[in-house]
């Protein structure tokens, strides 16, 4: 089962340390890179590889990382279509 939005946004504070922000601080649709949340390439490659032990998800290629991890809703929706679900 994919995850929800709220989990997701735990999930990414978790992953990152981002110890000053709450889940309810991170809009579904707030860029996570380029002044939205301010991620940058190590964030992006840290949360995919975190994605892939937890959710099973496989980013492949390079290019399409930042694209994937846009926002929190974009990053929800590849997960329920099957992208990151091992099953």
């Amino acid at each position: 089962m994919a995850p929800t939005t709220l989990e997701l946004k735990a999930f990414i504070i978790e992953t990152l340390d981002l110890e000053d922000l709450l889940p309810g601080d991170i809009g579904d649709d707030q860029p996570l890179f380029k002044g939205g949340l301010g991620l940058d390439s190590v964030d992006a490659l840290e949360l995919a590889m975190a994605l892939k032990r937890r959710y099973g998800a496989a980013v492949e290629e390079a290019g399409s990382l930042q694209g994937r991890l846009g926002t929190v809703k974009a990053l929800a929706a590849w997960l329920s279509e099957g992208s990151g679900e091992t099953g």
